[in-house]
């Protein structure tokens, strides 16, 4: 038996592990040396003993070694979430992308493929005519002409392609859910991130807090979704002058009306890509709201806000004076340039 097999049986009978045991766990894995049914018995060991902020932080320092860098600035804030939340609906925080970098947000946005939806942050870009597969001082080039730099998670972090066959297999939830968000490519301080379930909303602002994160808006709607919700109360945890808060808050705090779950369901990246346009060129609804006060949120993290309601301001202006769907073309335009 090698070290890694002792450290699966910890696992198993719920031991204590240190967090070296849980680097070295994630080292073999992402090196190669463990085969799919170790890989699975990690996975579904985690699970069953209960994932700790020590496997956590763990696995978020291993895979952001592991990773391919890119040079973003200081301010620079990511809109994600850790998606299984089978929502289905549009692709909420792409379009928050260009709502809130059109109100003066730089965002280094990391994103992948759908795992539990029809469309994936990366499969919307790519139908809104942008090159995803970029390298990185070409992304650092997007930001600087855009606002908007897009990091497609394979491209960054190819020790991943271990471990994703398994979790495709599993159809489950994983650690992975968790440290998809955690490890951006860009290192970024500032984070509006959704989870699918509150229980995470404090091991997982705990976990950037130590890594050194500055302000962070972890957000879980009651609905289930891992946005901010508009269909009822959101649950949020915020880093902020290394203090964290727990509060709730609804849409009507807001003078946004409450929406149905109907009107937000999405469908195939093409489709989503046409209701991300309808938004740009102006078009009222369910979904515009929904996207709003999640830039408003991702605006205030990013600094130039002082609060959700201030940054609603910045929202709507971003829409109404045209400059997010300027953020899009200018992205597309910076990503296909050779």
């Amino acid at each position: 038996m090698n070290e890694f097999s002792d450290i699966l049986i910890k696992i198993q009978k719920s031991e204590y592990l240190s967090r070296e045991d849980i680097k070295f766990a994630y080292n073999f894995i992402l090196d190669g040396k463990a085969n799919d049914i170790e890989i699975e018995d990690f996975l579904i060991g985690l699970n069953n003993k209960g994932i700790t902020i020590d496997d956590i932080i763990s696995g978020v320092e291993v895979l952001r070694e592991k990773s391919f860098k890119v040079e973003v600035p200081v301010n620079a804030i990511d809109t994600c979430g850790t998606g299984g939340d089978n929502s289905g609906t549009f692709n909420i925080s792409t379009a928050v992308t260009f709502v809130a970098a059109g109100a003066g947000a730089i965002v280094a946005k990391h994103g992948n493929r759908a795992l539990s939806s029809k469309s994936g942050s990366s499969q919307v870009l790519e139908e809104l005519g942008i090159n995803i597969n970029i390298k990185p001082n070409k992304i650092s080039d997007c930001i600087n002409k855009s606002n908007i730099g897009f990091m497609f998670a394979p491209n960054h972090h190819s020790a991943m392609k271990y471990v994703g066959p398994i979790r495709q297999k599993l159809k489950v939830r994983t650690i992975f859910n968790l440290l998809g968000p955690l490890i951006n490519p860009g290192s970024v301080k500032k984070q509006l991130l959704g989870v699918y379930n509150k229980k995470w909303l404090n091991p997982l602002i705990e976990t950037l807090q130590e890594l050194g994160s500055t302000d962070v808006m972890l957000v879980c709607g009651s609905d289930g979704l891992d946005e901010i919700t508009t269909t009822s109360e959101t649950y949020i945890a915020e880093l902020k002058n290394n203090e964290i808060n727990n509060y709730t808050i609804k849409p009507e705090d807001f003078g946004i009306n409450r929406a149905n779950p109907d009107e937000l369901i999405g469908d195939t990246p093409k489709v989503n890509a046409k209701k991300i346009l309808k938004l740009l060129d102006g078009e009222k609804g369910a979904f515009r709201d929904i996207v709003v006060i999640n830039s408003a949120a991702a605006i205030y993290i990013s600094g130039i806000a002082d609060s959700i309601e201030h940054g609603l301001k910045f929202a709507n202006n971003s829409i109404d004076n045209g400059n997010a769907k300027t953020s899009l073309e200018k992205l597309v335009k910076a990503s296909n340039e050779n």
